[in-house]
């Protein structure tokens, strides 16, 4: 038996990566590579962000939807059937940026005096 405490559990070789593909790349990477512009996302992501369950499917089903529009509609959708804000917290972060986070801190001071006597 093998010491390793996980089975089927090999250690890496040196030089070799657990994670070969690397990390996926994010919704907004993917859509500038495949030519549009950060406006655009934002914008879709706006204005799919507004509209109904209803609309949104309909989105889905419309030949004429973008590949960007239907994207963002899919994540929203799926987002919504798993009841997980995971998506649409990405979505709202993209456009509108990440809310301020308020920390409360308090601070302690302690003074020591110091008296020197010169002779």
């Amino acid at each position: 038996m093998s010491n390793n405490p996980i089975p089927n559990n090999k250690p890496f070789k040196p030089g070799q990566s657990g994670n070969p593909n690397g990390r996926p790349k994010k919704f907004t990477t993917l859509m500038k590579e495949n030519g549009y512009k950060l406006a655009e996302v934002n914008d879709s992501i706006q204005a799919i962000m507004a509209m109904n369950e209803e609309q949104i499917k309909e989105v889905l089903e419309n030949d004429d939807a973008t590949m960007l529009e239907k994207t963002v509609a899919k994540a929203i959708i799926k987002s919504f059937e798993k009841g997980s804000l995971y998506s649409m917290d990405t979505l709202l972060s993209r456009v509108y940026g990440k809310p301020k986070e308020q920390i409360d801190a308090t601070i302690e001071q302690k003074v020591i005096k110091v008296t020197l006597k010169l002779d």
